[in-house]
């Protein structure tokens, strides 16, 4: 027997069957962007709902249960009795709800949300999209009035039309600051503050466990996780003891760290969240921050110019461009952990008359490295980081930027030997749910292990200066955005 993984990600939904032969890849779908004002990005909920539809399809007749790990932050809302999505997924790049935001925060609302939630009022979360739905899809408002309207984030679209359930994990719902972090349940208070109709979200569940079944060629299968693609991929990594982390760079850079039960006590810009949760057990907990912008500044920088071919990047001939003078804040869509400021944008400072392409685009990778660095010491505020770090997702295939992370951070890195750790992650935790005996659950763990026996990458700390000089760098895109 076989286990079936589903990553539906920002870009694409991907499909891997683990089994007697090791994992492997069945499908692989991309969707397509849609960004119909600044600073608004969308996907087809249609789109996507055929995507994961067709991954469960072209599995194989032996798969004994299915895991899905979901974009996290990403939204919409849907018809209760059609099944019909009302308006787009709203997803977790958008940030048409940041006046929303700063206007609660200026209210002095920002306390509430974070001591309830764990999270900053920042529209990277679910809640301002939800109620930016109902407050101005007309459609959404009728629905609601009569007792119609589904609210949820897109696990739970995809579970209600694939499965039957209305249902969401504590995971995901612990990324829509609508969830009370100590109790692990929807927060009147919070509901009300943001303007969303809790009657309209879903029940929270485990992230492991009896999940009901979906359809997979015809014949219905258990589907026994589905959880957050970012906590798929520290499960992924093997990542179980306090202060295990992992990096995954993709479209931005995001770090977890396992905190252990209970709620993390607060930290400098650093999120608690849950991590995973199976079935009839506490929630594990952990920290959480991300860069907005890791590999989606790099392909940026591609489009304008600065470098043709990925192998132009893997390797510089020169010292670090931040101690040469140049400075790249990777702010494009704004800054996330530990600044939570969507105003600031991408900046270069000490560009000069003999600065080349090279020059900006190794500044560009440097940039990425220290906001994760950043990132990192918020974390560490709160829990000991474990060295070496797990390190997977598209940049970390990049030999330059591995080395000089690892510098950033101060911390052995440890380069994932395989490729798609989420849905290794996802499918470990569905195999355990089922039973170990099908040869699923051994590859996955088989699989989990080869995730976590990758390529170590020994650091070498920089100098202070550069993390002096990086601040101030942040510090000069923040102002120049308000100035």
């Amino acid at each position: 027997m076989t286990i079936l993984a589903i990553d539906q990600g920002t870009t694409s939904t991907r499909a891997l069957v683990l089994g007697e032969g090791g994992a492997r890849l069945v499908g692989a779908r991309e969707h397509r962007q849609h960004y119909p004002a600044p600073g608004r990005v969308e996907h087809d909920p249609a789109e996507l709902l055929r995507d994961v539809a067709a991954c469960l399809d072209v599995a194989p007749p032996d798969v004994a249960a299915v895991g899905i790990a979901n974009q996290g932050e990403s939204c919409l809302a849907w018809d209760a009795d059609t099944g019909e999505a009302v308006g787009p997924v709203i997803v977790w790049q958008d940030d048409r709800t940041r006046d929303v935001t700063a206007r609660l925060c200026a209210q002095g609302c920002e306390d509430i949300v974070r001591e309830r939630s764990g999270l900053p009022l920042d529209p990277y979360f679910s809640a301002s999209k939800l109620a930016w739905i109902v407050r101005e899809i007309p459609e959404a408002r009728r629905l609601a009035a009569r007792g119609r309207l589904r609210l949820g984030t897109t696990d739970a679209y995809f579970r209600d039309r694939l499965a039957g359930r209305f249902e969401t994990d504590v995971s995901t719902a612990s990324r829509t600051s609508l969830m009370n972090l100590s109790t692990c349940e929807w927060d009147a208070d919070l509901c009300a503050l943001f303007g969303v109709p809790p009657e309209a979200l879903p029940p929270i569940g485990p992230s492991a466990g009896d999940l009901g079944a979906v359809s997979c060629g015809g014949r219905r299968v258990p589907l026994a996780a589905s959880l957050v693609d970012q906590q798929a991929a520290v499960y992924g990594h093997g990542c179980r003891a306090p202060g295990e982390a992992k990096i995954t760079c993709g479209t931005g850079a995001f770090m977890l760290a396992v905190t252990g039960p209970g709620r993390p006590a607060a930290t400098a810009g650093a999120l608690p969240t849950v991590l995973w949760q199976r079935a009839g057990e506490a929630p594990v907990h952990g920290l959480d921050g991300g860069v907005y912008a890791a590999g989606a500044a790099v392909n940026w920088a591609r489009r304008i110019g600065l470098f043709t071919d990925f192998a132009e990047i893997d390797a510089f001939g020169k010292p670090p461009a931040i101690l040469r003078g140049l400075a790249f804040v990777p702010a494009l869509p704004g800054l996330a952990c530990p600044h939570w400021d969507r105003a600031a944008r991408g900046t270069f400072l000490g560009l000069s008359l003999d600065t080349d392409r090279a020059d900006m685009a190794q500044a560009v990778l440097e940039g990425v490295a220290l906001r994760i660095a950043e990132v990192a010491r918020g974390l560490g505020g709160t829990v000991p980081l474990a060295s070496p770090v797990a390190l997977d997702g598209g940049m970390s295939a990049n030999p330059w930027f591995a080395q000089f992370l690892a510098n950033a951070l101060g911390l052995d890195l440890r380069v994932s030997a395989v490729a798609d750790v989420t849905a290794i992650g996802a499918a470990a935790m569905a195999a355990e749910a089922v039973g170990a005996e099908a040869a699923g659950a051994e590859a996955a763990g088989a699989e989990a292990t080869r995730a976590a026996t990758g390529r170590i990458v020994e650091a070498t700390p920089l100098p202070e200066e550069v993390h002096r000089r990086f601040a101030a760098a942040v510090a000069s895109a923040r102002s120049f955005a308000t100035a």
